[in-house]
């Protein structure tokens, strides 16, 4: 494999595998990784060595191609593919790499939050789109599957993989 200017593993034609240059490798075989920590204003024992780094999140899924169609087509989210691997562009510049595992577990917290202005209305286009609310024994949810106890009013979905995601507005 080799390896581009910034120490990131690149394609074989040349182009930079930009999922890989988020995971750097072991120190004794990054010698990018000590100039990384200069460059960001850290340095050994500094609590800052975060600051300057653009952190994302990740899941997996079992079958790409369903989470392929249910993020970009029924969602509507912009998303790219490289390596087999998604990334979903939200709002705001972040970013979540949906990578493949054939015995992915789902987590059994929620994985992806989606603030809206109205939940009422979110939660009704989704349905239209196909998306099913779950319900949760421990929480009363009124007859759309929305929370309105504590904290932001909340509906949750799955994905094809079994990951929970939800809807959220602020009160």
């Amino acid at each position: 494999m080799r390896w581009g200017p910034i120490g990131a593993p690149t394609h074989p034609v040349g182009r930079t595998n930009r999922f890989a240059a988020r995971f750097s490798r072991p120190e004794e075989e990054n010698s990018y990784a000590s100039e990384r920590a200069t460059d960001s204003g850290t340095s050994e024992g500094n609590p800052n060595m975060f600051t300057n780094t653009r952190a994302f999140s990740s899941f997996a899924a079992d079958d790409m191609q369903k989470a392929k169609g249910f993020y970009g087509q029924t969602l509507g989210l912009r998303l790219t593919e490289e390596y087999g691997m998604l990334t979903l562009h939200l709002e705001g510049g972040g970013e979540v790499l949906i990578y493949p595992k054939a015995d992915h577990v789902p987590a059994s917290f929620t994985v992806l939050n989606f603030p809206v202005d109205d939940i009422d209305k979110a939660v009704d286009e989704l349905v239209q789109r196909g998306i099913t609310f779950e319900r949760y024994p421990e929480f009363t949810q009124d007859e759309k599957g929305i929370m309105r106890q504590e904290g932001p009013y909340v509906a949750w979905f799955t994905d094809p993989a079994g990951n929970t995601l939800s809807v959220l507005q602020e009160r």
